[in-house]
């Protein structure tokens, strides 16, 4: 099997800030990559190297990233790498409607190859896996179609698609983000092998039916069942959908303990990525580091814990970073203190600013159903003003500057935005 598609056209609501100018696939994560790498690298690494992405929101970032395929040795002559994006047709809209109507839209071109199976995978998941392994299972079963399952804790089934198996693998149920406790906690990953016939049969079917979401997960899986061959492939290694600012952050964390879930150093399965030419780390007299990533550009002259810095962040004397994300070029100002906070890309954090402070966990006002577990984000080109006072669970926009701050204090839960800068 040498034929992948990715669907990397994802909003990411519940990533909030993180996702306002970017698809969800492109959020940085682990200081250098960007959470789309691991599809990518998991592919080639299997041996894969014919891959469609499919982009649809703000794809901009991801197109970047992704080049020609470069990083990925997928800039080649035959195969390679390809983005498709939605495209006029003669639907009302040129956006697709659901991760099948995605699919069905470019059927052509992921159905060209000479091939019996297609691999299809989700762009904003963060794992390691060997594909090649899975293509086995599915072949010995004969099957039509193969879900990669994992299992996940009881209170969280209700964010995937549920599967229940039969002894022999076979699915003898799928439902897709339950909202009473299912039969089973064994997940969906959002990775499928079909067999190509069967893939171009069922999304025509599925594009015919008016009452349809043409979505993988709630209508071409469930309605296969009984018909068709559907298995579940269990997956017993490490793997996380990076959906909302809770697990990002704890993704992202976790690499920085001692025997982290997800090995970023094993050399017999390299992640791949872009390479962004900064000079090496650097610190500056008394700068220090303790249990962090940091990645090439940084220059620290203050002090980091526990936390994970992306390219370019400098931290300025006497500053204190304390498990916390900080993206690419951001600058912490003399003295300031950051705490539990996320902040994107070139953020500026004044002169003796505290962010995170206090441990008030009320719940943000704008998005209280994914930012209240005392985390505090800062969207791309925030500027946080000196002495700032920012309490916990609050949102500042993209593009916020000093002028747009109610005053020195940000109590907890609160929400800062730019004039037409509406977050989620």
């Amino acid at each position: 099997m040498q034929h992948a598609v990715i669907m990397a056209g994802g909003v990411g609501n519940r990533l909030c800030v993180l996702s306002d100018k970017r698809a969800k696939p492109a959020v940085p994560f682990a200081g250098k990559y960007r959470i789309l790498d691991f599809a990518l690298s998991n592919c080639v690494n299997s041996g894969i190297v014919e891959v469609n992405i499919l982009t649809q929101y703000k794809p901009a970032s991801l197109n970047e990233h992704i080049g020609i395929g470069k990083p990925w040795d997928l800039d080649r002559r035959r195969g390679g790498v390809r983005l498709l994006h939605p495209h006029p047709s003669w639907r009302e809209t040129d956006w697709y409607s659901g991760t099948a109507d995605a699919v069905y839209q470019n059927l052509h071109d992921v159905t060209r190859w000479s091939a019996r199976d297609i691999l299809i995978l989700s762009g904003d998941h963060v794992y390691k896996m060997d594909y090649r392994e899975m293509a086995e299972y599915h072949r010995s079963r004969e099957a039509d179609v193969t879900i990669a399952v994992t299992p996940v804790p009881w209170e969280r089934t209700g964010q995937f698609g549920i599967v229940e198996l039969e002894a022999d693998g076979r699915a003898a149920g799928f439902v897709e983000k339950p909202a009473t406790r299912p039969r089973s906690n064994t997940a969906s990953m959002g990775i499928y092998i079909f067999q190509v016939e069967v893939l171009a049969r069922e999304l025509e079917r599925d594009a015919a039916d008016p009452l349809s979401h043409h979505d993988f997960g709630r209508n071409i899986l469930p309605s296969m069942l009984g018909r068709c061959r559907v298995y579940g492939y269990p997956f017993a290694g490490y793997w996380q959908d990076i959906g909302t600012l809770d697990t990002y952050y704890e993704a992202n964390l976790d690499l920085i303990s001692d025997l982290p879930n997800l090995d970023l150093y094993d050399p017999s399965w390299l992640v791949h990525t872009r390479d962004v030419y900064y000079p090496p780390v650097k610190f500056i007299g008394s700068g220090a580091a303790e249990g962090s990533l940091l990645s090439n550009g940084c220059i620290i002259y203050g002090e980091v814990r526990n936390s994970v810095l992306s390219p370019g962040v400098v931290v300025e004397k006497g500053a204190v970073v304390d498990r916390s994300i900080i993206l690419n070029d951001t600058w912490v100002g003399p003295s300031a203190r950051i705490d539990r906070a996320i902040l994107d890309k070139n953020v500026h954090v004044g002169r003796g600013a505290r962010v995170g402070e206090g441990e008030t966990l009320v719940p943000n006002q704008g998005c209280p159903d994914h930012l209240s577990s005392g985390l505090t984000v800062a969207g791309k080109h925030a500027r946080i003003p000196e002495d700032g006072v920012i309490g916990r669970n609050v949102r500042i926009g993209s593009e916020v500057n000093e002028s747009h701050f109610p005053g020195k204090e940000v109590a907890s839960g609160m929400v800062v935005e730019a004039p037409g800068e509406e977050g989620h």
